[in-house]
């Protein structure tokens, strides 16, 4: 009802059907704890209608924000109740949050040009439909993984993409940033990992079997600074940044930077250089006290820019040729009663558990860090299927369900030549509605460890803002639907009222200048013709 993505718990009209109309004479009241969101509400909705929307209590004509602890302890933290009866306009959450995510609403309710910048038409007056709406999350982790170390967004484009994610409130954004292609985030205790880490010489162009390449350098890194800012405009939309450092694989770049992080008992790691290609690199950090040490003197600085409760340290797709030559890896075996290298890598892994837990964070991890066994506050991204996910809820630990076959977005939409760098299965847009992140084999308790879900956009043949944009969106809305919204089970879920509700969000996408693949395919600019992909056919395994 009322064209609302994600769709509210509940919606109830107030008879008699009519508009409340907003003017250049509303007001915002904000109770005590909603001063943010009455600013937000004047720098976007007032921007984008030309209203004033100035503070004042002294009028009907207003809109009343307010944290009300009943709204809490009915809906949550994150719920919210809008009554717009023809007399008032009334925003109640149990939280600053709830507020928040009432306003996204309300934005939403007033149509499409209320997602512009500035006002295209000059209208005096704005209004919305009488109603009741009650709403909360199914899911505290609402989350997006953008990957900013195969190819770099600029600050700008992060604070974009946060816009973005609040317009559909998701609320965390896990971002990847570090890996062999690049290291993207300065550390003032090592700064060549910037200066030399955060560049490349060329990239590969599409899947890493093709042949050609881009040969222009590629690269940039955010300033301390550049982070501060990012973290607050997020927190400002209620949104957690997430920080990915990856250890120990996946860390060629760091090497380039520092060869001693390396095994440089296997290889001359002097010669290494920030990757240009693609793939699972064999070059990985050396068990040593030295690269321990680095390591926590990054954390560090990570930890004082990030307030997060969650620091994502990688521990995926380590392959282990270098550590079973070296000399030094099985003396580190020996020392610590390893029996291989896949308890060496789990050894690496509790190292980081332990030291985040004595400062009061929580490492998380991809799922290969069960492997070897967690501390109780270790988290997992389950990317590799569902089982991941489940082994780790049965074990007690908190999950985030990431399958790559439901969610990773750098996947293609559709069958067929059209469609740019063809990765990996089609996932289409009801593929993503009807995704499931709590799977049916976990007991009531073991999927409360299930904190929610993430798509994640793996940007290895995304190379601008545009090819993001078109691999995420529309699929984007749907996955927020899915994790907000308390939907029915997959096969019942109404995917033709999501898309007509959809004919309405592509004009707030528009509005919003978010290049999202059509319905009836790519335009001729968003095509990549020549470029190779690696599609895969048929469904994806559930596994």
């Amino acid at each position: 009802m009322h064209e609302l993505i994600p769709a509210p718990r509940r919606v109830k009209d107030v008879p008699p059907p009519g508009r409340y109309v907003l003017d250049e004479e509303t007001l915002i009241e904000a109770w005590p704890g909603t001063e943010d969101v009455a600013r937000w509400l004047r720098a976007t909705v007032g921007a984008a209608t030309g209203l004033p929307l100035a503070p004042g209590d002294d009028d009907d004509n207003r809109i009343v924000l307010a944290v009300d602890p009943a709204i809490e302890r009915e809906l949550g933290p994150e719920g919210y109740r809008i009554v717009v009866d023809g007399y008032a306009l009334r925003v109640d959450g149990g939280s600053t949050a709830g507020v928040f995510w009432a306003a996204q609403t309300l934005r939403q309710l007033l149509g499409p040009d209320a997602f512009r910048r500035a006002p295209v038409t000059p209208r005096r007056e704005w209004s919305v439909p009488t109603c009741v709406i009650e709403d909360a999350p199914r899911f505290a982790w609402r989350g997006v993984l953008l990957d900013v170390a195969r190819h770099f967004m600029p600050k700008d484009g992060v604070l974009r993409y946060l816009d973005l994610l609040a317009a559909h409130k998701l609320n965390v954004l896990h971002l990847h940033l570090t890996d062999d292609q690049g290291w993207r985030l300065e550390i003032e205790r090592y700064p060549r990992l910037t200066e030399v880490g955060a560049w490349r010489a060329r990239t590969k162009v599409g899947f890493r079997t093709s042949e050609r390449w881009d040969e222009r350098p590629h690269g940039g890194y955010y300033t301390k600074d550049d982070m501060r800012e990012i973290v607050a405009y997020a927190a400002a939309r209620h949104i957690t940044v997430v920080p990915e450092i990856d250890i120990p694989g996946h860390s060629q770049a760091a090497i380039a930077a520092y060869p001693e992080l390396g095994n440089t008992d296997v290889i001359d790691t002097t010669t290494l250089s920030v990757w240009d290609t693609w793939g699972v690199n064999p070059n990985v950090l050396a068990p040593t006290d030295n690269t321990l040490a680095f390591y926590e003197n990054v954390l560090a600085e990570v930890l004082e820019l990030f307030p997060s409760p969650f620091v994502h340290i990688g521990g995926d797709e380590c392959p282990k040729e270098q550590w079973k030559a070296s000399p030094a890896a099985r003396a580190r075996m020996a020392a610590e009663g390893l029996a291989d290298e896949e308890e060496l890598q789990s050894w690496f892994i509790r190292h980081f558990d332990r030291w985040l837990a004595e400062r009061g964070r929580r490492l998380i991890g991809w799922d290969e860090i069960l492997e070897g066994g967690l501390a109780p506050g270790a988290a997992v991204s389950s990317w590799r299927g569902y089982a991941g996910g489940i082994a780790a809820a049965r074990a007690g630990h908190d999950v985030v369900m990431c399958p790559e076959s439901e969610v990773y977005l750098d996947h293609r939409q559709a069958a067929g030549d059209d469609e740019p760098v063809p990765i990996g299965r089609v996932r289409t847009l009801e593929d993503v509605y009807r995704f499931e992140p709590v799977p049916g084999e976990l007991t009531d308790t073991e999927a409360a460890h299930v904190l929610g879900a993430q798509a994640n956009i793996w940007t290895e043949v995304m190379e601008d803002q545009q090819r993001v944009d078109y691999q995420a969106f529309p699929r984007l809305a749907a996955f927020a639907e899915t994790v907000w919204s308390g939907l029915p089970a997959p096969a019942l879920r109404d995917f033709a009222d999501f898309e007509r509700r959809m004919t309405v969000h592509y004009a707030r996408l528009d509005a919003l200048g978010v290049a999202y693949r059509p319905p009836a395919g790519p335009r001729p600019w968003q095509r990549r013709p020549g470029v190779l992909g690696r599609p895969i056919e048929g469904a994806p395994p559930i596994v």
